[in-house]
């Protein structure tokens, strides 16, 4: 397909949509919850109205709102319906015809979602996650082609460098960095992966844009290969996230047949072709070495850097990681120009930033706001509030950030702000917690997660985690003294400063935010020496004392 014949079936398929438009989300969280029925029973109420040709019916991806989910919005009108079940598909489309749909309706224009900034999710609840013809109807690919008939790969590292654009897997790091190290390189084969191994608890950003705007991430891939000198690509995918995976082959096959993908793309001299790996559900192949391993067949372990993958990845070639969220960023600036991405955020922190809200706070789902927005603003303004109680903190950056207690929730939501309070960005969680929440507990919950997830190669991040994990359950059983606490402080920073890759590296993170804001909930369960009395003997190393023993 060339530049042409995109711009003309994009042109198509807006001239053949009816006026009417009822979008029924069909993303995981609403699926789980019997939206294909409800999506079926609206099409059958259209057609049994006889209205086929004035009211178009399609599943999109996520409309955000999960907690009200499954959600229907009837356009131009506004109308968002909540918690829509089957049998009120009938109600709904006679709603259309001047009757009452006595269903919950929602506001499209409240906070939630008028205060957000759309980029990354832009056409997420808009367009038809398997139909690649209403992508390119939102303007889909018009990127890829315009970087390879008007721009040099040069050229186009240079505009996604002066974007500003920076990693969304969590580190930050700057992309067009990233990017034109690997185009330096002169190899015979070069590779880009996209890493989707999301695994934190309670984030679900990267599997809501591939299964919502599959073609979005599929186009950014492209784009980086063009620039980079790569003819192939994969996505490296959780075996947890099969509607994003079935969404993936859908999009990939698509664009094959339609040349967008696949040898001669837009009819021009550029090859660039895309495979899917289903990882098995380990947390360490998140990070890049050890998803390279798992892409390889080798068991999935972190290696020592240097050598970077932008030099020696798959196979000894040079190789660019890029998570979800980074490459779907991509075509927005490359369509719309460096500079209009330059001027969402803060001096250093460019663009806007994918949330997952959760924990005790009425709205939840997805969230998209500028990079330097208050954690405040979001959780108060759109995210609503505690529902019961007040917000005590707020966690971000999954199993390895911190916890922001709320006297500091005016802080800036950037790299730079959360990193100073002991926190990171991470990939996008954020878990709000209220008063009935007990740190001490919520730090051990992390820290179990990341000993259960620990792959075992280096004794630090093995050992350590399991020992921390120990002493945080010998002081909530209140049989801790305070020779334990110290023990705790000095062996998370052994293992922050030891571990071999970012999961031992951050794992106490949870553990050293809780003792800097809440280590009165610590020390509240430390046993007090006894008066008056020799100071009882530390018993011996045993197998749950929270006592290091080696291996």
């Amino acid at each position: 397909m060339d530049r042409h014949e995109l711009h003309e079936l994009g042109d198509k398929e807006r001239r053949s949509r009816p006026r009417l438009r009822i979008r029924c989300c069909t993303a995981a969280g609403c699926l789980s919850a019997n939206s294909q029925a409800v999506l079926d029973k609206l099409k059958h109420a259209v057609a049994a109205q006889g209205l086929e040709d004035e009211v178009e019916v399609c599943g999109v991806g996520c409309l955000r709102l999960c907690c009200e989910g499954p959600l229907v919005q009837v356009d131009p009108q506004e109308v968002l319906y909540q918690k829509v079940s089957p049998e009120h598909a009938t109600p709904i489309v006679g709603a259309l015809l001047g009757g009452s749909a006595g269903v919950t309706q929602g506001d499209p224009k409240s906070p939630f979602f008028a205060l957000q900034s759309s980029v990354v999710l832009d056409n997420c609840g808009f367009v038809e996650p398997e139909r690649i013809e209403s992508y390119i109807a939102a303007d889909g690919y018009q990127a890829l082609a315009h970087a390879l008939h008007e721009m040099e790969p040069g050229e186009v590292i240079d505009e996604i460098t002066r974007s500003g654009l920076r990693g969304r897997g969590g580190a930050g790091y700057p992309t067009g960095v990233k990017w034109s190290m690997v185009a330096k390189h002169a190899a015979a084969r070069k590779y880009i992966v996209c890493n989707a191994d999301e695994g934190d608890p309670g984030a679900f950003m990267n599997r809501s844009v591939l299964e919502s705007d599959p073609h979005k991430v599929l186009e950014g891939m492209a784009i980086a290969g063009y620039a980079v000198g790569a003819s192939h690509g994969y996505i490296y995918v959780r075996g947890e996230y099969p509607l994003a995976i079935e969404r993936l082959k859908i999009g990939i096959k698509q664009a094959n047949k339609m040349g967008l993908l696949g040898s001669r793309i837009c009819s021009l001299p550029f090859d660039f072709t895309i495979d899917i790996r289903i990882g098995a559900g380990a947390f360490v192949c998140g990070e890049e070495t050890a998803l390279m391993a798992s892409i390889m067949g080798e068991r999935g372990t972190p290696k020592p850097r240097p050598p970077f993958p932008a030099e020696t990845g798959l196979w000894g070639y040079p190789t660019l990681v890029n998570n979800v969220e980074t490459f779907a960023n991509v075509p927005g600036i490359i369509r719309r120009g460096a500079a209009w991405f330059a001027g969402i955020g803060t001096e250093k922190s460019k663009g806007t930033k994918v949330f997952c809200l959760t924990g005790k706070v009425k709205n939840t789902g997805l969230v998209e706001v500028p990079l330097g927005t208050s954690l405040r603003h979001i959780v108060e303004d759109i995210g609503g509030g505690c529902p019961d109680g007040k917000v005590k903190a707020v966690q971000t950056g999954g199993p390895s950030g911190g916890c922001i207690p709320e006297d500091l929730l005016d802080t800036p939501v950037d790299y730079e702000s959360l990193t100073a309070l002991g926190s990171i960005m991470g990939s996008g969680g954020m878990i709000v917690m209220d008063d009935k929440n007990d740190m001490v507990d919520v730090a051990r919950f992390f820290m179990n997660f990341c000993m259960d997830e620990s792959c075992g190669k280096c004794i630090p991040c093995r050992a350590g985690t399991v020992q921390l994990s120990r002493l945080l359950t010998k002081i909530i059983d209140g049989r801790a003294l305070n020779e334990d606490l110290k023990r705790l402080e000095a062996l998370c920073g052994m293992v922050k400063e030891t571990s071999l890759c970012g999961l031992g590296q951050t794992a106490p993170n949870p553990v050293l935010s809780t003792l800097r804001f809440f280590r009165h909930e610590y020390v509240s369960r430390i046993k007090p020496p006894t008066n008056g009395r020799p100071k009882p003997k530390v018993p011996a190393a045993s197998a749950d004392d929270g006592v290091y023993t080696p291996f």
